[in-house]
C-alpha cells in the first residue's frame, strides 16, 4: 500500500535521492516522463453501480467516463433503417433505425447511400431502406446522427466504406506515413477505404495486414447480409462503451491498466490477447482497505469534472458553464497578485488556464462551439504565443479540437469535435 499511496507524495521536498525511492511510480527509468494509467473499476455513483473507466496522465485524471454495466447505447451500430420523411429545405433526411428511434441523415455527406431495397434511380425517397450507422448520440435535444459511410474501428487501422486515399493520423510522423503507406496501398480495395491510426507506429507489419482483412471481410460480410436481412435488423453492435476506451489509448504512452474487477479483468486480458498487446501491463488491485476509486480519487474527479469553478495553482480560477448553444469559459485572476509587471502576470495565468481548459474539455467531454474570455493581453506577440500554446494542448487530444480565431472583443473561438454527450448530461440521462 505504501507504494500505492506514494503517487501523491511531492518528491522534490523528500531528501531520498529519487533512483534509490522503494516506489515503483517515481521508477529512475519513468523520471521525468508523464505516467499513463487506465483504471477501470465499478463504483457508486450518485447512488446507481457504475463502471468508471479514468486515464491517469501525470497524476492527473486527464480522461473520465461513467457508463452503465448493461449499457443501451447505439453510438458506433449498424443498422437497416427506413427513410420516413425528407426535409429539402436542410438538405436532410429523417431515418428510422430501431421501433420509435429517429436518427437526422445529412443528405449532403460524401458517401453514396447504399439502399438495401430495389430502385430504379439513386434518388433518396421515402420508404427507401438504408444501411447506416449510428455516428454521433443524440444530445441537448437533438436526434442521433446516422451515416451511409460505415466506419469499422480496429487497434491499427479503421475500414471506412467510401472509397478515399489512404488516411494517417497526425500524429504519425512523416517516415512512418511513407512506411504504412508502402505496406498497405498494393492491397487498398477500390470499394472501401484505409485510415492508420496512431497505435500503428508500434505494430508489425503482419499485425496490421491481419487487421486489414479482418475489417474489409467484416465490411463485406455486413454489405451481403444487408440483402437479405428485414428493415430495422441490427448488423453489427459495437463493444461495450468501457471498453472501447482501450480502442481510443495509444499504448506506448500507457503504463498500466488496474483494475479490482474479475470481470473486467478477463475482458481486458482477451482484448489484450487479441490485438498481441503485453499483458503485464495489465494489473489486478487487492486491497479491501483501499479500494481502488478512492485510491485514484475518482470520486472527487468526479465532483471537480461537474464543478462550474476550478483554482489554478497560481490563484486564478476558471468558471466553466454549458449551454445548449455552446460552452462558456471565463479565465480570472482571483487571488494571484503577481510582483510582476501586469502583462507578464496575466501572460503566465492566461498560459496555465490554456492548459488546464485543454484538460477540462476531455475530462467533462465537452464539444462544439467554445468560447474563452482569457484575461486581456495587450501584445499582439502575446496573444499569438497564447493561441499556438492552446492549440498544442489540444492536440493532446485524441479527440479533435482546433482555436479557430479571437474575435474583436478577445474572445477566443475553439470547436472540439461532438461524439458522445458531456459527462454532466451522461450522468443527468442516467439518474
Amino acid at each position: 500500500m505504501t507504494a500505492e499511496i506514494s503517487r501523491y507524495t511531492d518528491v522534490k521536498s523528500m531528501q531520498i535521492p529519487v533512483p534509490k525511492m522503494p516506489c515503483i511510480w517515481f521508477h529512475w527509468k519513468t523520471w521525468g516522463t508523464k505516467l499513463s494509467k487506465l483504471i477501470m473499476t465499478p463504483m457508486q455513483v450518485r447512488g446507481k453501480e457504475r463502471i468508471v473507466a479514468a486515464l491517469d496522465i501525470g497524476y492527473k485524471i486527464n480522461h473520465l467516463e461513467v457508463h452503465k454495466k448493461e449499457s443501451d447505447h447505439i453510438l458506433g451500430n449498424i443498422y437497416i433503417g427506413k427513410v420516413k420523411n425528407i426535409a429539402e429545405n436542410i438538405r436532410a433526411a429523417f431515418v428510422e433505425i430501431q421501433d420509435g428511434i429517429m436518427c437526422y441523415y445529412s443528405m449532403d455527406e460524401k458517401g453514396t447511400p447504399y439502399f438495401v431495397n430495389q430502385k430504379k434511380n439513386r434518388q433518396l425517397k421515402p420508404g427507401d431502406e438504408l444501411l447506416v450507422q449510428v455516428i454521433r448520440e443524440g444530445m441537448r435535444g437533438k436526434l442521433p446522427c446516422v451515416s451511409c459511410d460505415l466506419n469499422l474501428s480496429g487497434r491499427y487501422i479503421v475500414i471506412t466504406a467510401v472509397p478515399e486515399p489512404l488516411g494517417f493520423s497526425g500524429k504519425l510522423k512523416a517516415e512512418e506515413k511513407r512506411r504504412l503507406r508502402e505496406l498497405l496501398l498494393p492491397v487498398l480495395p477500390e470499394d472501401a477505404g484505409v485510415i492508420v491510426r496512431t497505435n500503428s507506429r508500434e505494430a508489425k507489419e503482419e499485425e496490421i495486414l491481419e487487421e486489414f482483412q479482418k475489417l474489409y471481410g467484416e465490411l463485406q460480410e455486413i454489405r451481403e447480409k444487408a440483402r437479405t436481412r428485414t428493415c430495422f435488423s441490427l448488423l453489427r453492435e459495437s463493444m461495450p462503451e468501457y471498453m472501447q476506451v482501450l480502442q481510443n489509448v495509444y499504448t506506448k504512452e500507457l503504463e498500466e491498466i488496474i483494475t479490482d474487477n474479475r470481470i473486467l479483468y478477463e475482458q481486458i486480458r482477451k482484448y489484450l490477447e487479441f490485438y498481441t498487446i503485453d499483458e503485464k501491463k495489465l494489473r489486478f488491485y487487492e486491497d479491501p482497505l483501499l479500494p481502488l476509486s478512492r485510491l485514484y480519487a475518482l470520486e472527487s474527479a468526479i465532483k471537480e469534472a461537474l464543478s462550474e469553478k476550478i483554482w489554478l495553482k497560481s490563484g486564478g480560477f476558471l468558471v466553466i458553464q454549458q449551454t445548449e448553444a455552446f460552452v462558456s469559459i471565463d479565465v480570472n485572476s482571483g487571488k494571484c497578485t503577481g510582483k510582476k509587471e501586469v502583462q507578464e502576470t496575466f501572460r503566465k495565468i492566461n498560459m496555465e488556464a490554456a492548459k488546464e481548459i485543454a484538460r477540462q474539455l476531455r475530462l467533462r467531454n465537452l464539444s462544439g462551439m467554445i468560447l474563452i474570455d482569457f484575461i486581456n493581453l495587450k501584445h499582439t506577440e502575446d496573444k499569438e504565443a497564447l493561441m499556438h500554446f492552446l492549440q498544442s494542448c489540444l492536440n493532446e487530444d485524441p479527440i479533435r479540437g482546433n482555436v479557430v480565431d479571437i474575435t474583436k472583443l478577445n474572445i477566443v473561438e475553439v470547436t472540439r469535435k461532438k461524439i458522445r454527450k458531456s459527462l454532466a448530461e451522461e450522468l443527468q440521462e442516467q439518474e
